[in-house]
């Protein structure tokens, strides 16, 4: 039998510790996350509504099928910058007429809708996903273009995503534009450069230059209307292709047309799956609340993978390394998981066979981050830790089967590399509340400058301050905690977002579902040079 066997002893006070403090970083995640549910305010929100307009997310509910999930991405956006948190545009992955599509829809609540910086890097990662997995895209419309003060930061980046939508029509990959109110300057072209454009009567507002504007370059008197009101496009300019009388009319309109669509997905979808053998609310109980602690990731996986059941590769070797084969949501799946943390030469050759042989076999990898990254000292120089640890990045960076990662507790250092974090394309990649990462863990990194500093005076034959060396350190140690934790990360989209880990299993199902919309093969060779 290859049911994990579950040692989480879930009575014990320890259990009941990584509980309580995992629920801690959850209210707090939930905290921030509400900044970006309630947009631009009270105040705004009150006069979107009384303009009789729906809101964001109450326009990508009413065009979800009913009863379907929405994976929201990077709703923390923005998060510990001078913007509000969520950038002024939800993103995620929704099913509509039976079609999973990337939907992105401006927040017309926070200034207008207008883009700011981590607007464009919110829009550019939405499309990335929406890309490389084929999936239709849906831009519910209603944006003052560019936030003017910001311009500098936005105008030249900010042509990419115009680059983008043709790309994906180039591709064959849908695109739908619904507009609902403003969509100017810049904005226009999302409606132009968009395989199907649907606009809201006596709302939709689509045109290069308004009439001020137009007044200031050409002495013409025109209005809104017949400049770029929906009407004029739907009868005059062509640039409409459905004229819908209110917003509700709008996304019935939106739904039909992906219902014409024809999609097809690249793989049939998998037959039902046995949920695990245990409860994900356990989930919240395993990661400890100081991740210096060790934890055995099997009772993770133990949570997550269909009837619990894994086949355990080279279980014998290289035991900080968890990998194996497993189903989750029906979806073949092979999975790399952090156990004590630090990954040494075994692991490291371990991790890049375990690779081949997935990409042989064309099945998507699973890494679970939980690593200080790899071992540094004498015996493992002599040993070959660079060159075995070249040989596990060489295999995730060139690796062509689909990637997913989590982070669960750290990911630092060239383990975060290795574990295939961010640089390295994942398809999708979340974090739990309880995950750190940088370039190593803060008492290191602060110990690393106090030493080079103390040789530093030492060889200039200075007396060295200790006590302004206590307080650099941990000052140090304050700014990297700070910067290592989820919610700094996500806010500057190194993540997808912070997930609970109780949903980590429908998140992954939702990404394996996508992904699979799109074919993909494993690579046979081409690897480059495993150092030997």
């Amino acid at each position: 039998m290859t049911v994990l066997a579950s040692a989480l002893d879930t009575a014990g006070p320890e259990y009941a510790a990584h509980r309580a403090a995992m629920l801690d970083k959850l209210a707090e995640l939930e905290a921030e996350q509400a900044k970006a549910l309630d947009g631009g305010g009270e105040k705004y929100v009150r006069r979107h509504r009384d303009r009789g307009k729906l809101l964001a997310r109450e326009r990508i509910e009413l065009l979800l099928d009913p009863d379907t999930p929405f994976l929201e991405l990077s709703p923390l956006a923005a998060w510990g910058s001078d913007y509000p948190v969520g950038a002024s545009m939800v993103t995620g992955i929704g099913v509509v007429e039976g079609v999973e599509c990337l939907i992105t829809a401006n927040d017309p609540t926070v200034r207008g809708g207008a883009s700011n910086p981590w607007t464009l890097k919110k829009a550019f990662r939405a499309h990335e996903i929406g890309y490389a997995n084929r999936l239709p895209s849906i831009h519910l419309v209603e944006s003052g273009g560019a936030d003017l003060p910001s311009q500098k930061e936005i105008f030249i980046p900010g042509g990419a995503l115009f680059k983008h939508l043709t790309q994906s029509s180039a591709a064959g990959i849908p695109t739908v534009a619904v507009v609902f109110g403003n969509s100017t300057a810049g904005g226009a072209y999302v409606p132009g450069l968009c395989d199907h454009v649907i606009m809201v009567k006596e709302r939709a507002k689509v045109f290069l230059g308004g009439p001020p504007l137009v007044k200031m370059a050409t002495g013409e008197e025109s209005d809104d209307e017949s400049l770029g009101g929906a009407e004029m496009h739907a009868r005059t300019s062509g640039l409409a292709d459905h004229l819908a009388e209110d917003e509700h009319d709008a996304l019935r309109r939106a739904r039909r047309v992906v219902a014409r669509l024809n999609w097809r997905k690249a793989y049939a979808d998998p037959p039902p799956a046995a949920p695990p053998k245990y409860d994900a609310e356990e989930l919240l109980g395993i990661v400890p609340g100081d991740l210096r602690t060790p934890f055995d990731p099997r009772e993770v996986v133990a949570r997550i993978v269909d009837g619990s059941d894994f086949d355990e590769f080279k279980p014998l070797y290289g035991a900080s390394l968890v990998t194996g084969w497993a189903h989750l949501h029906g979806y073949p799946i092979g999975i790399l998981a952090n156990a004590q943390g630090v990954l040494f030469s075994a692991e490291s050759q371990k991790a890049a066979q375990f690779i081949q042989l997935a990409n042989q076999r064309d099945i998507p990898l699973l890494f679970l981050h939980n690593t200080t990254g790899y071992m540094v000292g004498k015996e493992y120089e002599q040993g070959g830790i660079i060159k075995h640890g070249a040989m596990m990045i060489n295999a995730v960076s060139n690796s062509r089967v689909p990637h997913l990662s989590v982070l669960m507790g750290a990911s630092y250092g060239a383990g975060h590399y290795g574990m295939c974090g961010r640089a390295y394309d994942p398809r999708f990649l979340f974090a739990w509340p309880s995950a750190k990462s940088a370039v190593m863990g803060p008492q290191q990194l602060a110990g690393v400058l106090s030493i080079v500093a103390r040789q530093s005076a030492a060889a200039k034959g200075k007396p060295y301050d200790d006590e302004a060396d206590a307080a650099l350190r941990a000052m140090v140690e304050q700014q990297i905690e700070a910067e290592s934790l989820p919610m700094f990360l996500s806010g500057r989209l190194y993540d997808d977002g912070v997930i609970d880990p109780r949903d980590t299993r429908t998140v992954l199902g939702i990404c394996l579902s996508a992904l699979h919309t799109a074919p993909y093969e494993g690579a046979r060779g081409g690897f480059g040079v495993f150092r030997m």
